[in-house]
């Protein structure tokens, strides 16, 4: 897609629970009939609607004619400031490695300290043992929910104890 092309976001109304049929039937008309769709969105926990990415409303209301379950396409286009809160980070780069010393960021654990014991990028979760436990419990973390502070080498051993 060239900068030049400005796309808009627009929502379409669905029946409540029907919104994985709905995108699945949005995604094949656009593919059968040809149609320029740039992305179809279900945000996690919001029910009775989906997004549609698309050059103009008339493209998004072409790709929703005669779906089951859809409800119509609301009158004005939404800016993306206005979902990002709903949308998950696709899959970045993370740069955790073993013996980094970390930051939880989420959770029940959250701004505590921990050591990285073990990473694994395909489940992307992290095993880390907390710097202010009494006692090395390990814990599995999602990496998102971690924010590396220190690389291993760039601390002295007497500040990790």
């Amino acid at each position: 897609m060239d900068e030049s092309t400005e796309t808009k976001i627009y929502c379409l109304r669905t029946t409540a629970n029907r919104e994985d049929q709905v995108m699945d039937f949005v995604v094949s008309n656009a593919d059968r009939k040809k149609i320029s769709i740039n992305a179809v969105i279900r945000p996690h926990g919001l029910r009775g609607y989906i997004f549609i990415e698309a050059p103009n409303k008339a493209t998004a209301e072409q790709a929703a004619f005669g779906i089951p379950y859809a409800r119509g396409i609301l009158a004005s286009d939404i800016k993306y400031t206005e979902i990002e809160h709903m949308l998950e980070q696709v899959k970045k780069e993370m740069n955790i490695q073993k013996n980094d010393i970390a930051e939880i960021i989420s959770g029940a654990f959250k701004r505590e300290k921990c050591k990285i014991t073990r990473v694994d990028k395909v489940k992307e979760e992290a095993v880390v043992e907390l710097l202010e436990a009494a006692v090395p419990i390990p814990i599995t973390l999602k990496l998102d929910a971690l924010k590396v502070i220190r690389r291993e080498g760039e601390e002295s051993d007497e500040d990790i104890n």
